[in-house]
């Protein structure tokens, strides 16, 4: 579930389809990206409209839990690359949670660390 919806998220980015990525996530979801949180689609829309041409995610997936039948937790390793400057690594967690629309991210937080 956890690959699945992370890989339809890289393909997003790659793509550089802020709307795609963004019906992703729950109505709702939290996103913390590198910038001041947000609230809902409209603002992980938003976050992926501003990111250059070329961005690409790169993921492992270190560490997941079944929280419900309904709810996964995720904890991945990231390395985003770009075209013009060095690449940055990151961490992130990820709740995604069983939705009418299928498994969708609720909540979205990323660390330097």
């Amino acid at each position: 579930m956890l690959s699945n919806v992370m890989n339809q998220w890289k393909a997003g980015i790659e793509d550089h389809d802020p709307e795609r990525v963004a019906a992703l996530f729950t109505k709702d979801a939290i996103f913390q990206g590198l910038h001041p949180y947000g609230v809902g689609r409209d603002a992980v829309a938003e976050y992926y409209a501003a990111q250059p041409l070329g961005l690409s995610p790169q993921y492992e997936i270190l560490e997941t839990r079944v929280l419900a039948d309904d709810l996964v937790l995720g904890y991945l390793a990231v390395d985003f690359t770009f075209t013009d400057r060095p690449t940055l690594s990151v961490k992130l967690s990820v709740l995604i949670r069983r939705t009418d629309e299928g498994w969708l991210i609720a909540h979205y937080q990323v660390s330097r660390l």
